[in-house]
């Protein structure tokens, strides 16, 4: 059985969300560039607020990709487009209205793609759903900026055709637009998840409760190729947390959780890992493949239980917010370098 097969689904959706990212890294880029060529303090203004909100946005949709689970990469197509628009924005062929007209576009491009893949993760399952909430945050002000950029190009519009200022209500408007976008899509934003750097509980804890989401999934179906997809997320997931958390936080939380509980913690993992390949070698469709799955569960629940009350009364009591802030950032970096291992191999064994 192999357990770490990706469904096609999952894998179309992760290569959705790396073009997302090679996009708002061209938006950034842009944004600088805007920063550098304009000379209206005010445009210059909302170009310094989108750049700090994309900026951070860039952040969350590192954080979504390493919480998915499934890496992709940008599809050519893609890749080719940015190179093509970095030069244009660079270059002087263009003016700054027809740059910002393009960088629009680009805005337009990420709400529908961070649209689409909501969309699809309602149809894929309750876990993809869970792992891309923060997601939410970055289609709602990519929405407001592209009311802000319309006014912007209204602006430049006005002042590349006739010499002049445009009408000063233009700003009016901007607010009113993005007032009832606030209105429309503000509701379906994820409170507390706009920021870049959460904590490393917060992180920790975004795993744990995939995890027991994908748990109940595979319990609740009778397909045995759902329930192939599904443990072989669980799989993936709970290999890729454990390698992180052994080579990040179990030895910074050491000298402070002592030296018993942190064994302990690192012996209930090892003994997990001896339970997931067991499982891995049954059939989905067996009778005992549920049981084994069970077994799995109450031993996950215990750790997280441990994790989730002591371990991070430790690190509460014992980490400034800065320090707890970093270790999550090493954490997420050390599940994304796992998790690249991981297509790799997988892509060097098809």
């Amino acid at each position: 059985m192999v357990a770490t097969l990706d469904d096609t689904k999952r894998s179309a959706i992760g290569m959705k969300l790396a073009d997302m990212k090679a996009l708002q890294q061209l938006i950034v880029q842009n944004e600088q560039q805007f920063l550098k060529e304009s000379t209206d303090s005010e445009i210059s203004d909302r170009f310094r607020k989108m750049l700090e909100d994309d900026q951070k946005n860039l952040g969350i949709l590192d954080t979504v990709i390493v919480q998915y689970g499934v890496q992709g990469q940008p599809k050519q197509t893609i890749t080719e487009m940015v190179e093509k628009l970095k030069k244009l924005m660079q270059g002087s062929e263009l003016s700054l209205y027809e740059k910002v007209f393009q960088h629009e576009l680009l805005k337009h491009q990420q709400v529908m793609s961070g649209l689409t893949v909501h969309k699809a993760a309602q149809k894929v399952g309750a876990d993809v759903m869970m792992a891309i909430g923060p997601l939410n945050t970055v289609n709602f002000e990519n929405r407001a900026h592209q009311e802000q950029l319309k006014g912007v190009l209204e602006v430049l519009g006005v002042r590349e055709l006739t010499g002049q200022d445009a009408d000063q209500g233009i700003w009016a408007r901007v607010q009113d637009a993005m007032a009832a976008v606030s209105g429309v899509v503000g509701s379906a934003v994820t409170q507390g998840s706009d920021k870049q750097d959460m904590n490393i509980q917060d992180v920790i804890r975004m795993d744990h409760s995939k995890v027991n989401t994908l748990f109940t999934q595979l319990m609740q179906s009778n397909d045995p190729n759902k329930i192939q997809e599904y443990f072989g997320q669980i799989y993936k997931d709970l290999l890729v947390h454990s390698i992180a958390e052994e080579q990040v936080v179990y030895p910074a939380v050491r000298p402070y959780y002592g030296e018993s509980n942190t064994q302990e913690l690192y012996d209930e993992q090892a003994e997990l890992k001896v339970k997931l390949d067991e499982v891995k070698a049954l059939s989905p469709s067996s009778p005992q493949f549920k049981e084994k799955i069970k077994e799995i569960m109450d031993a996950v629940g215990d750790h997280i239980r441990q994790e989730e009350s002591t371990m991070f009364a430790t690190i509460r009591n014992n980490f400034s917010s800065d320090q707890s802030e970093q270790l999550a950032t090493k954490f997420k970096q050390a599940k994304s370098e796992e998790q690249q291992k991981m297509a790799q191999k997988s892509g060097a064994m098809k």
